[in-house]
């Protein structure tokens, strides 16, 4: 939908009514399903709605962002070519002057050009199309930005329509003056003029010819779907004999239906045709973030949603993020959280909003003299929130979890903290309050293993890495963390480290060379199972054991066995294929999922014939312990006023990644901030300096994680913020 100029008291009249249709829904049990939404057909599909970018521009951006993200597709504003107002408002590209692809976004050769390179990155292109309307009837200018032939008396060359081509009163639109005053009649909503626009006659074979052959069009060169822009100004009938027209019908096809109405006016009376925009969804989703999280558990049709399978979820649009029914970019933490759980839920096809900067309704993209925008750089009058590491990252764990459709672990803490499972496929939490969430356990359904938290770290599939914070899951699916307020913890299977199979190490702290399984073992299953005891461990994180058969996890730490603690031992019991001679060793796991390995020689065994044995050994070594160290920390970091200095770590004596236990550093000797802690001896460390802001808000240094090794002897790390 667009806002003409001309039509300000109208435009406000129309923006209240929209908020109170756009009101909270019923919160009742949701219904899990398949997620379709008219979208694309198979593979990825998030849409990156870049909002009023140049082609240029977006080509650039499907190669090096969106495709290596895994978006699915790009929205990209409407191509024709529009009327050029004065002052250049965002609105003028919704009144179309002519059909060509001549715009203020670029021309049609770069227009083809963005297309080729988007699909080349595996992208599909999805294209705003504005074909309820031509100009509006109230404006002066007869100038298009692509050079098309028009007036505004209803003539229009350059896309072959004249008068005879338009609803006028009193043949079509029943109020004199051409414009909707009943928004319950369907013959004004269908026929009489939105706000001034000139109205197309869409029920004559000709208008729905031309319009077929405008979208053909951009079939012709690429273009993979559509979202049309005023839909429910448009009948059904229209709208599904111009769809029938189309040289590909298994297009994405999503209406703008704004909610309200009923019979022919709701927006379910427009699924038999595609897809639904869910403003209803976007509202709700304000008012709870705005609120009270802990209702999201049944977030769903329930609410009175359109099916997801129909619908197209966003938490905002260019036409919402200005009339405050929605957020917006502007409402900063806020806005990013609902778009990672937007990502995260299991709703909808997700469309992510990225907006340009905008301080009054009818701004202008960043353009010349001449209302031509202009290339975009993020953070220079463009938002670009699809490239927030929290939300990109997201677009991931929602390819992960995509066909996991059930949510389940679900917790609260009854307000504005979450957290919840999608199947065995990833797990989140969110804190949209004003404190952080202690260290706690978590039921997260993940298979045992390390993971990214993608929220706060890039993932490297090749080197099975992560450039933030891990998580350790454990053999029963737990983990144990906090949360950041206004943060969130995100991990899925497609974020795992080393979750591969992996060979005997050879060094002294790990399983010795000769580790590896039996030639020739037995099948036969044991009975009881052979259980494991081992005293003398190191106090601090619990005890794994791991070994050389796949009932040990094959030397994989990410597939050891976790052990129960009884006093200063700790015990497991585990089946194990019988008559086989296996290796085996103790490992100790932090909450950062760093591995210390039981020193010396591997322990061996040979399961007896019955399958049952017991091992009571002790840890290698265990007769000495060094002392822990002091390790100073200075780090010179530049702040605002309000701003304090912490670095947090992949052990708990450095907090466990979690930013709420992160050692705070003095700022006496600024700008260099200081703390001295003491860490435990040899062990290998990962860390990275934050800055808590005053909104509560938290800055992670950029880069790879910072290292050292705690040795015997106290040591003082001297560092500049990167």
């Amino acid at each position: 939908m667009h806002i003409p100029r001309l039509s300000r008291r109208l435009t406000r009249t129309l923006t209240v009514a929209a908020a109170l249709l756009l009101g909270a829904a019923l919160t009742v049990p949701l219904l899990s399903g398949s997620r379709k939404a008219e979208a694309a057909t198979g593979g990825n599909d998030v849409i990156a709605n870049l909002w009023l970018w140049p082609w240029n521009s977006i080509a650039t951006e499907c190669t090096n962002v969106l495709g290596p993200a895994g978006y699915g597709a790009v929205q990209v504003a409407p191509p024709q070519d529009s009327i050029s107002v004065a002052g250049h408002p965002w609105w003028d590209i919704y009144q179309p002057a002519a059909y060509d692809l001549n715009s203020r976004m670029g021309t049609r050769a770069q227009f083809q050009s963005m297309v080729n390179a988007c699909h080349a990155a595996g992208v599909k292109v999805y294209a705003d199309a504005v074909i309820n309307h031509m100009t509006g009837a109230n404006q002066s200018s007869t100038t298009a930005y692509g050079g098309a032939s028009f007036t505004n008396n209803y003539s229009y060359p350059s896309a072959g329509y004249s008068s005879s081509d338009f609803h006028f009163h009193p043949a079509d639109c029943p109020q004199p003056d051409n414009q909707i005053h009943d928004w319950n009649n369907p013959a004004e909503v269908w026929n009489c003029q939105l706000l001034s626009l000139s109205d197309l006659k869409t029920g004559t074979d000709y208008v729905r010819t031309k319009i077929a052959g405008y979208l053909n069009d951009l079939i012709s060169v690429g273009v993979d779907g559509f979202r049309i822009d005023a839909a429910k100004h448009m009948a059904q009938a229209d709208l599904s004999a111009i769809k029938g027209k189309l040289t590909k019908q298994d297009v994405y096809w999503t209406q703008e239906v704004m909610p309200g109405g009923s019979g022919s006016l709701a927006p379910s009376a427009y699924e038999g045709i595609g897809g639904i925009l869910e403003f209803n969804y976007a509202s709700s989703l304000r008012n709870q973030f705005n609120g009270s999280i802990a209702n999201l558990q049944t977030f769903g049709p329930s609410w009175g949603f359109e099916p997801s399978a129909k619908s197209t979820v966003f938490v905002s649009n260019h036409d919402t993020e200005r009339n405050g029914s929605t957020l917006n970019y502007k409402a900063g933490a806020t806005d990013t959280l609902a778009n990672v759980f937007m990502l995260a839920w299991n709703f909808g096809t997700p469309n992510v909003m990225s907006s340009f900067t905008f301080s009054n309704n009818d701004a202008s993209p960043p353009a010349d003299a001449n209302g031509y925008v202009t290339a975009v750089t993020c953070g220079s009058g463009w938002e670009c929130q699809h490239r927030q590491r929290a939300i990109k990252n997201m677009v991931g764990f929602h390819n992960a979890t995509r066909a996991d459709t059930s949510v389940g672990n679900w917790w609260s803490d009854g307000s504005n903290a979450i957290a919840f499972s999608r199947g065995t496929t990833g797990w989140i939490a969110i804190d949209n309050g004003g404190g952080a969430v202690s260290s706690r356990t978590f039921s997260t359904g993940l298979p045992a293993g390390v993971y990214c938290d993608v929220i706060h770290g890039d993932y490297n599939a090749a080197a099975q890495t992560c450039s933030g914070p891990t998580v350790t899951v454990d053999g029963g699916g737990q983990a144990t963390l906090g949360v950041a307020a206004k943060d969130a913890v995100a991990l899925h299977v497609n974020a795992r480290l080393g979750a591969g199979p992996t060979t005997s190490p050879t060094s002294s702290a790990s399983p010795s060379a000769s580790a590896s399984p039996s030639t020739t073992p037995s099948t036969t299953p044991s009975v009881g199972g052979v259980s494991f005891t081992v005293t003398g461990a190191p106090s601090g994180n619990p005890i794994y054991l791991v070994g050389s058969v796949a009932a040990l996890g094959s030397w994989n730490t990410s597939a050891a066995l976790p052990m129960t603690a009884s006093g200063s031992s700790w015990s497991t019991t585990v089946p194990l294929p019988a008559n086989t001679a296996i290796e085996y060793k103790f490992i100790a796991k932090d909450a950062g999922g760093n591995v210390t390995w039981e020193p010396g020689s591997n322990h061996t065994y040979t399961v007896p014939a019955s399958g049952t044995g017991s091992i009571n050994t002790t840890w290698n070594g265990s007769s000495t312990s060094a002392p822990a160290p002091a390790v100073t920390f200075n780090a010179n970091v530049s702040t605002i006023w309000g701003q304090n200095v912490f670095v947090v770590g992949s052990i708990p004596a450095l907090g466990s990644w979690n930013t709420g236990s992160a050692i705070a550093l003095s700022s006496a000797n600024y700008p260099i901030w200081s703390a001295t802690v003491t860490l435990p001896a040899n062990t290998a460390v990962e860390y990275k300096f934050i800055k808590k802001n005053p909104d509560g808000s938290v800055t992670w240094e950029s880069g790879a994680n910072r290292t050292l090794n705690t040795g015997t002897a106290a040591q003082t790390v001297n560092a500049t913020w990167k």
